[in-house]
């Protein structure tokens, strides 16, 4: 027995499984690994494809909309079935201090409760109410359906009509009965995707899915309209921690603190009341992000600060609406305005509310800066070229540029200076120090004494001060020193210049405090900046104040916002609380510049203009009479007398009409009175000197 269990547990050498001698394979790694290397780049190629993120996000957005609707209806339900409306309400208006609004809303929410607790009573007696008018209706109604019964069997004169009316209100009862059951069921399973239908229904219209889930037109956000949503989200994200959980505590989410969205031109406005803990200026330094929040660009957003306390006023421009040019001047298109320099207005340009935006002149210095190429002697000239349709003022011009860009005034500015260098610069100077003078002898008038506006206009102002050259006396006409030339000139025009209606105008590029002392820059009355670099330059360009009221020309695009300004004056109409104004002005064309001093010089006599101011040097004041006078028929006395003192002031600058008089008697060329004024002639002048060039010919040949 031990033997067969030692058999039954022992194989055999020979039934032992045979062992395959080949040696098993080496597996081809690099092949295995470009192979898996392929299908993970296949794999993310698929998940990246364009379609693969398309159907993702559209997966993800109308699931989305069934959860938002969702969330939607049920706030609305609750807000109708209790009293969360009303307390959201008081409690906004508790955190804005309007403690009479709060008290109403308290009231209501009051009343409402009054009228659930009534609803609810009616509700419990209703059984028993109902009860009662069932027994009562179906007792009157077995009864009037009998006896209409008995009448219908009389009228047939057959008893089975008795129960007739009966029979058919049962059959009818039971038709109601098949119809419900036969619709009962597909209703059962059709129902709840009608309920969902209608749930994603509502969360589609309120777009209730995350941004970048939406469509690529609406996650753009271009064109879409600012409601009080979209601004009270946008100040939520703005990075505000006490904005933030202000929005999140306040009942009605933030709405309170918004004033009514006015239309604003191309673009809408609102004022918001900031709650208690945020001041003004954490949202003005966070304007990128409140434009990117509101689906603009940055250029498209400005803040401004009110006359209200706590209170920030938006302006959130229509998309791309700033990038579309205004219309033109209309000193170009309408051929018969003139200018007013007391009462009129300049037609700079336009607002951003898209209303005219007149600039008033009168007694006001002036001061354009702004960088290079954006627009700033264009915005000059057009004020200059407006004000030269008044034929009373006088220009005085010095270009310091020298390109020709204000060349269509020869013939109608007094003085007109072009070029660059530094002898340009000194002429410039002296042309200021002359209107100096002029001021002065002004000053000494009688009192009551009228003036004409003399305007000074000097473009690139900043070569004047940088100028390093001196006078003999060691004296520099750049700088910003008390022995500085053209400085103080500038500071003596600025100081009292305005009350005899001299004045000066500067147009000056990146401003420093080197090129732009802050006492000339602080003496203008109208100030006004195109795109600067830096806020620093604006603070130079407009004052502290503009620029903590919200003026920001340091955000406006170099290239993109040509001729855009921000205005600081009194003499344009500002909105009540603001500090500035941004004006898109109208360009005028060197063409339509020309066009415009044609009109100009038509309406004078004739204006002879001085290219170089000549001094020290011997005079012949007949041919320099003649040569005031120029081509005009007749000029007034007191006009040669001007004329004469802005050729030379050294040797004419004194003159009185008793010393013109005494050069003219016995020429043949003496002042004569036309329409009761003292003037001088223009041929008799001519005839003087050919007689008095005979009368020398003649003794030079003896």
């Amino acid at each position: 027995m031990s033997d067969n269990v030692v058999r039954l547990f022992k194989q055999p050498d020979d039934t032992a499984p045979a062992v395959d001698s080949k040696p098993i394979q080496a597996v081809d790694r690099p092949r295995v690994t470009r192979r898996w290397v392929r299908t993970g780049h296949a794999v993310k190629t698929a998940a990246t494809h364009e379609r693969t993120k398309t159907v993702a996000r559209a997966v993800v957005r109308h699931g989305m909309y069934v959860l938002g609707g969702t969330r939607i209806v049920v706030r609305r339900t609750w807000d109708s079935r209790t009293t969360a409306r009303y307390e959201r309400l008081l409690r906004a208006a508790e955190a804005a201090g309007n403690y009479e609004v709060a008290a109403e809303w308290e009231e209501r929410g009051q009343r409402f409760r009054e009228a659930r607790h009534r609803r609810r009573m009616d509700l419990l007696r209703s059984p028993v109410v109902a009860a009662k008018g069932v027994l009562v209706g179906t007792g009157v109604g077995i009864g009037g359906l009998i006896a209409l019964g008995v009448v219908m069997a009389i009228a047939t004169k057959d008893v089975t009509e008795v129960v007739t009316p009966i029979m058919a209100v049962i059959n009818f009862i039971q038709l109601m009965i098949t119809i419900v059951t036969v619709v009962w069921g597909p209703l059962v399973h059709i129902g709840p995707f009608l309920l969902l239908l209608a749930l994603w229904a509502v969360g589609s219209k309120q777009q209730a899915a995350p941004q970048w889930a939406m469509p690529a037109n609406i996650r753009s956000g271009e064109g879409e309209p600012i409601t009080p949503s979209i601004v009270v989200k946008a100040l939520r994200d703005l990075g505000v921690p006490a904005l933030r959980n202000a929005i999140k505590e306040m009942g009605d989410a933030g709405a309170s603190m918004l004033g009514p969205i006015r239309i604003a031109g191309c673009g809408v406005e609102v004022d918001v009341t900031l709650p208690s803990g945020v001041s003004t200026n954490e949202v003005q330094g966070k304007r990128r992000k409140l434009a990117e929040n509101l689906s603009r660009h940055e250029h498209e957003v400005f803040i401004t600060i009110p006359q209200a306390a706590r209170t920030v006023r938006l302006w959130v421009a229509d998309s791309g609406a700033l990038d579309e040019p205004i219309g033109p001047s209309p000193l170009v298109t309408d051929e018969t305005l003139t200018a007013d320099y007391a009462k009129g207005r300049a037609p700079w340009g336009q607002d951003l509310r898209g209303d005219a935006a007149g600039l008033s002149v009168y007694q006001r210095h002036l001061l354009i800066t702004g960088l290079s190429n954006q627009g700033k002697t264009a915005a000059l000239r057009a004020l200059a070229l407006w004000l030269a349709l008044d034929r009373s003022v006088e220009f005085w011009m010095g270009d310091l540029k020298g390109v020709g860009d204000w060349a269509m005034f020869d013939g109608l500015a007094s003085r007109l200076i072009q070029g660059p260098t530094d002898d340009h610069v000194i002429q410039v100077t002296e042309m200021v120090e002359d209107a100096v003078e002029e001021m002065n002898r002004r000053i000494q008038a009688p009192p009551g004494t009228a003036f004409p506006p003399l305007i000074v206009i000097v473009d690139e102002a900043q070569v004047a001060f940088m100028c390093p050259v001196k006078d003999e006396d060691k004296r520099p006409y750049g700088g910003s020193s008390s022995t500085s030339r053209y400085f103080m000139a500038a500071r003596k025009i600025h100081n009292q210049g305005r009350a005899v209606n001299v004045l000066l105008w500067q147009g000056t590029q990146d401003p420093t405090d080197q090129n732009l002392p802050k006492l000339v820059r602080e003496g203008a009355h109208t100030r006004a900046s195109l795109a600067l670099g830096t806020e620093s330059q604006a603070r130079m360009a407009l004052g502290d104040k503009a620029v903590d009221g919200g003026a920001a020309p340091n955000l406006l695009r170099p290239g993109l916002d040509k001729g855009t300004l921000v205005v600081a004056s009194d003499g344009i109409e500002i909105p009540k609380g603001q500090s500035s104004i941004t004006v898109r002005t109208h360009y005028i064309s060197t063409d339509d510049a020309e066009a415009i001093a044609t009109r100009a010089k038509a309406l004078r006599d004739g204006v002879t203009t001085l290219h170089v101011i000549e001094r020290g040097q011997d005079r012949d004041p007949l041919v320099d009479i003649a040569g005031v006078v120029g081509d005009a028929s007749r000029v007034l006395t007191q006009d040669v007398l001007k004329r004469l003192a802005a050729l030379n002031a050294d040797a004419y600058g004194g003159w009185s009409f008793i010393d013109l008089k005494r050069v003219l008697d016995g020429t043949g060329a003496e002042p004569y009175k036309s329409d009761g004024r003292m003037v001088i002639g223009r041929d008799r002048l001519a005839r003087a000197l050919a007689n008095r060039d005979t009368d020398g010919s003649a003794s030079a040949g003896e």
